[in-house]
């Protein structure tokens, strides 16, 4: 009986394949390991939304999209109730699972990500 815990490869493996096996940890630990960087938001507000004060702010880039809509949420005084629709770029809406980390890489501008918010649908 072997133990759970112990990952090494059978004797009769190659090299190469516990250095793939070696490569192959290496990556989930990095890929399991927080960002901690963070990204700067800009808010802004499109149709009849409530313009907030401070626009610019710092989130974690590894949190998802979900959280920058309840973040949203929170600083507009918003319950679950009300309508909100959040849009990169005037663009599109994003996925709520999609990460910020993700969202940057692909749309940033001028090293924010534009978060456009509105009461109503604004754009397909």
């Amino acid at each position: 009986m072997t133990d759970t815990a112990d990952r090494s490869l059978p004797s009769w493996a190659s090299p190469e394949v516990s250095e793939t096996h070696e490569e192959a940890l290496k990556s989930l630990q990095t890929y399991k390991k927080k960002d901690a960087d963070k990204v700067i938001v800009r808010f802004k507000a499109v149709g009849n939304a409530p313009i907030m004060k401070q626009n610019f702010f710092k989130i974690t880039s590894s949190n998802r999209f979900q959280a920058v809509i309840q973040f949203l949420r929170k600083e507009l005084g918003y319950k679950g109730t009300e309508p909100l629709h959040t849009y990169i770029n005037l663009a599109f809406s994003p996925a709520p699972d999609d990460t910020v980390a993700n969202l940057f890489k692909s749309f940033q501008t001028d090293n924010h990500l534009i978060v456009n918010y509105s009461t109503t649908a604004a754009w397909g």
